[in-house]
């Protein structure tokens, strides 16, 4: 007899309970995880999530313990959906409270990183720029704290002795006398100012967006990947973060087992299936990890499959008197009707879906 660990206290009840049961199926069978991976055609991994409580069993794993073990499938299956409503509703729980989080981490990055405007440009007699509102303020223009706003070109010193004496009456003094009337600002003057103001508004803002997806990102992927040109988290979609449990997208599926990627469960749909005699022969793809993989069910020693996408071809194929499934490593597909599978029975008989 197998000796199970605890559950973890988290876990619903209702999934608890259909844990149990499971473990209670294998107990009964007297089967060996390695033997019950064997026999249904999921690995063991899979199988040690499932049997933990770290992962609910997907129905066709169910349907698979059924069989082996002699039991009434609709039972069980009927304990899989109520169960299967408990996890998704935990999970739905969960991403609440981890968005309710995150939008409270980018209000208080947006509130520590915004500035109020300047209030004043340089002092007059030369003074250095004073520090307002943690923003720096030079010639009326103000930049996040730490970024030194970009300064507009400086009158030469023939342009600074007739300023001096048109706004000033007494040079070097400070007091400012009655304000001369200025001439016009030439063309090009006039351009290169909107243009420095305009760019040291667009640099603020991007130290604030920095700033926030700093503190709101995944901060040990994001150093993980510094330097590699990499994203923090592979996706079928770029940008796009996995589930939790999901550990390939894309490319990086190809070739490895549905089951042990995350890829399969709720997460997969048939999108072809035929019938080859008493076999079933399915095109199975997750839309989440951009991959298909072939499976038969109902089968026998000797029967194989294939799936072929493009130049990529994978197999699967039984081995073990007694095994009814099989199923091929994934491939990475961006439509899953580039994807086709191919049925091969020890009798010889071929069929491939459209």
């Amino acid at each position: 007899m197998p000796r199970w660990k605890a559950l973890p206290d988290e876990l619903d009840p209702q999934v608890k309970e259909f844990t149990t049961q499971l473990r209670r199926l294998v107990d009964r069978g007297g089967l060996s995880v390695a033997a019950l991976s064997d026999r249904t055609g999921y690995s063991r991994t899979s199988w040690e999530r499932y049997l933990g409580g770290r992962l609910l069993a997907p129905k066709g794993a169910v349907v698979a313990l059924a069989e082996v073990t002699g039991t009434d499938p609709v039972h069980l299956t009927t304990m899989w959906e109520l169960a299967e409503r408990a996890w998704s509703r935990s999970e739905m729980r969960h991403d609440m409270t981890m968005e309710a989080i995150r939008i409270s981490q980018a209000r208080a990055a947006l509130g520590e990183f915004g500035a109020p405007p300047a209030t004043s440009g340089p002092a007059a007699g030369g003074r250095a720029p004073r520090r307002a509102g943690g923003a720096v303020a030079m010639s009326g223009i103000a930049g996040p704290a730490g970024v030194s706003p970009t300064i507009p070109p400086q009158p030469t010193a023939p342009d600074a002795d007739r300023r001096d004496r048109q706004g000033t009456g007494a040079r070097g003094t400070g007091a400012r006398g009655p304000a001369a009337p200025r001439g016009p600002v030439p063309p090009g003057e006039d351009r290169r100012r909107r243009l420095t103001m305009f760019l040291a508004g667009v640099v603020g803002a991007a130290v604030v967006v920095a700033g926030v997806l700093f503190l709101t990102g995944d901060g040990d992927g994001g150093r993980k990947n510094q330097g590699t040109g990499t994203s923090a988290a592979p996706s079928a979609t770029a940008g796009t973060r996995l589930p939790a449990g999901v550990k390939c997208a894309g490319a990086g599926c190809t070739g490895k087992d549905a089951e042990a990627m995350g890829c399969s469960g709720d997460l997969a749909t048939t999108v072809r299936t035929l019938a080859v005699g008493a076999t079933t022969l399915e095109v199975r793809y997750s839309r989440t990890c951009g991959a298909a993989w072939g499976r038969i069910t109902g089968a026998a020693r000797g029967d194989s499959v294939r799936l072929t996408a493009g130049t990529v071809t994978e197999r699967g194929d039984i081995t073990a008197t007694g095994d009814t499934i099989a199923y091929t490593p994934m491939v990475a597909v961006r439509d899953a009707t580039a994807a086709k599978a191919c049925a091969t029975l020890a009798s010889g008989r071929t069929a491939c879906t459209s």
